[in-house]
């Protein structure tokens, strides 16, 4: 399929791009920290450059970081974080939606009998995907009734409330996610190997 042989082209060109990016941008974060905390000289010419050229672009990074109780001059690191993070994201993502586009596929090819192994298998990931997402949620506390914690509890609460009530808290810890894990893995394995 040339949609799959153009994510693989992109995805050859992405990571060396995305590495040397972020080298790049290591290297003008780490001058832009050492002139914010005087370790260059800021009334020289490098200084000048920085803060003609790169301040600008990351005073948004520094509001978010002051507002956050951190040090403006902490903006070029947690820039250089953010950069990481986010092309690491996007690979994952083009990754993802790769091999899901490559199982698609191969179920269309595989006639009934593959299309109803791929919703299977969909239906048990997006049911681990909320439970993993719950489990984040209890440990990252964030915004209660937000849309990515609405959408979790709808999709994982049926399946944990029964565990939930079966199982007692263990000092304290919900264990019916880690038995909701296991069980769904068990269900899939069985539902696959049915047809």
């Amino acid at each position: 399929m040339p949609i799959l042989h153009a994510l693989d082209v992109v995805l050859e060109l992405l990571r060396p791009g995305l590495l040397w990016l972020f080298v790049m941008l290591a290297v003008v974060a780490g001058v832009d920290w050492a002139v914010r905390t005087r370790r260059i000289n800021p009334f020289g010419r490098i200084a000048r450059v920085v803060r003609t050229n790169v301040d600008p672009l990351l005073m948004p990074i520094e509001r978010i970081v002051v507002r956050s109780g951190g040090l403006p001059s902490n903006a070029p690191l947690w820039s250089l974080v953010f950069v990481a993070v986010g092309g690491v994201l996007l690979i994952a993502t083009l990754g993802f939606i790769r091999e899901q586009l490559d199982l698609v596929l191969a179920a269309l090819g595989g006639g009934a009998k593959g299309v109803y192994r791929l919703l299977v298998s969909w239906i048990f990931m997006i049911l681990q995907i909320a439970i993993l997402v719950r489990v984040v949620q209890s440990w990252v506390h964030f915004r209660l009734g937000a849309w990515y914690s609405r959408w979790a509890f709808k999709i994982s609460e049926p399946v944990l409330r029964p565990i939930r009530n079966l199982i007692p808290l263990f000092g304290g810890m919900d264990l019916s996610p880690i038995v909701a894990w296991f069980l769904l893995g068990f269900v899939e394995t069985a539902l696959l190997r049915a047809w």
